[in-house]
């Protein structure tokens, strides 16, 4: 069996192209200063947060991924033109960093193991690679979710200016025992790179740049197939980037899984109506389901939703205002007409399916939008916005990882940010300049 990188699969495999790297790091890898100037993926940072994480370190990654442009600066004839003043900002301070060492190119590529340990529970380890973007057609990555243009067109214009993936995207691979069997005897000697982040999770990573090595899981990676996890807008920036010729440009930083044991988990991502007060949402939606309230002791809301999310099977969701909590089973035939049934039945049988074309754009007639719309990725997060939004909150269960592979493999996507697959890696670690 051929053993070295070289032989990795050609770009038009059937499966994934995986291939080392040459990472950029931050010089100074000491796990304290890499608390301070790393950070959540750039879609779970919110402004406050931002500010935050950028007063941490005059380094911290944010500055890159979510640039703040001052607002004379930042004002232009459309949004293109603030993407464009925000991306040109991070170029500039990407350069700055180069050049004063705060950030150095590994002297040879290579892929890194990442494991990601929670305070409680079974780690999740992958592999850091730079993957293949597949030609048209493909199937060796399959997305299951839309994506929204805005936010595709501002990651584009990051790479654009900066020619550098600065944060991974996550792909869900078929699990492979030759794969399972090298993360399995690698990992023994200290990391090269560690840290905590504040959610309890603690990040290891170790450099592999042996031939041999990364030439086998390479090859054996291009058996697998995959579903993106995470960062779908950023691999559609990566597709939309992509440059005939330019190597770099024709792949995308990603951190590879396997599918089911070992992998990620996912938790649902709820929905916040702004200005749509509970009595007005549940009376439309008690034309399309059955309706229940629900006791909540004072303060106790937490509770019942936690409980509320491990109960039985079926589509039901939790409506809550912040105090009171009432629950939506049993949807009528009317309401599930409401989705399209052209679309395959994995996609129709999903609860996220029937609360955005049933509720969302049915009962509620909102437009899918994220000024209509709002995303939460906990419940905490989703009582702060209904506080602040004067809103009501739609409170989902998680999909399975079966569901969400069914679904990408059957050609089909589910609404925008309809799944949150934990643990989720941390931004700052390993940057991917397009040099390679």
């Amino acid at each position: 069996m051929p053993s070295t990188s070289a032989d990795a699969p050609p770009p038009d495999s059937t499966g994934l192209d995986v291939r080392p790297f040459r990472a950029l790091i931050y010089r100074d890898h000491e796990p304290g200063h890499l608390a301070r100037v790393s950070s959540p993926a750039y879609d779970l940072v919110t402004a406050a947060g931002r500010d935050r994480l950028a007063a941490a370190d005059p380094h911290n990654i944010v500055r890159l991924i979510l640039p703040h442009v001052d607002p004379v600066q930042g004002q232009g004839p459309n949004r293109a033109a603030r993407q464009d003043a925000s991306a040109d900002l991070a170029a500039s301070t990407l350069r700055r960093w180069l050049s004063e060492g705060v950030l150095t190119e590994d002297p040879a590529p290579g892929l890194w193991r990442y494991e990601l340990a929670p305070a409680s529970g079974a780690p999740t380890i992958g592999w850091l690679g730079a993957v293949t973007l597949p030609s048209a057609g493909s199937f060796a990555v399959l997305p299951h979710e839309d994506t929204f243009a805005p936010a595709v067109d501002g990651r584009r214009a990051l790479l654009d200016a900066t020619g550098t993936d600065l944060e991974p995207i996550v792909l869900a691979h078929d699990p492979d025992d030759e794969v399972a069997a090298l993360t399995a005897a690698t990992g023994a000697q200290p990391p090269t790179l560690e840290v905590a982040d504040p959610d309890g999770v603690r990040h290891r990573l170790w450099r592999v740049t042996d031939p041999e090595l990364t030439g086998r899981l390479t090859r054996a990676l291009a058996r697998a197939r995959a579903v993106i996890a995470d960062g779908h807008h950023r691999f559609a920036a990566a597709r939309d980037h992509r440059r005939d010729g330019a190597a770099g440009r024709c792949a995308v930083l990603a951190l590879l899984t396997p599918m089911g044991p070992g992998g990620l988990r996912v938790r649902a991502i709820h929905r916040v109506l702004p200005d749509l007060d509970l009595e007005t949402a549940v009376a439309r939606a008690r034309t399309g389901m059955a309706v229940r309230e629900l006791p909540v002791a004072p303060g106790g809301l937490e509770a019942v939703a936690e409980e509320w999310s491990t109960g039985s099977a079926g589509q039901v969701f939790l409506l809550t205002d912040g105090e009171r909590a009432v629950e939506l089973s049993v949807p009528a035939p009317s309401l599930l007409a409401r989705v399209p049934t052209e679309a395959p039945a994995a996609w129709r049988r999903l609860d996220v399916v029937l609360a955005h074309h049933g509720l969302i754009t049915g009962l509620w007639e909102r437009a899918d939008d994220p000024a209509a719309v709002l995303v939460a990725h906990d419940v905490d997060e989703a009582l702060r916005l209904v506080a602040e939004r004067a809103g009501t909150a739609l409170l989902l269960r998680s999909p399975s990882p079966r569901d969400v592979a069914a679904v990408a493999r059957a050609g089909a996507r589910m609404p925008r940010k309809s799944t949150l697959f934990v643990p989720k890696p941390r931004t700052g670690l390993v940057l991917r300049p397009h040099t390679d």
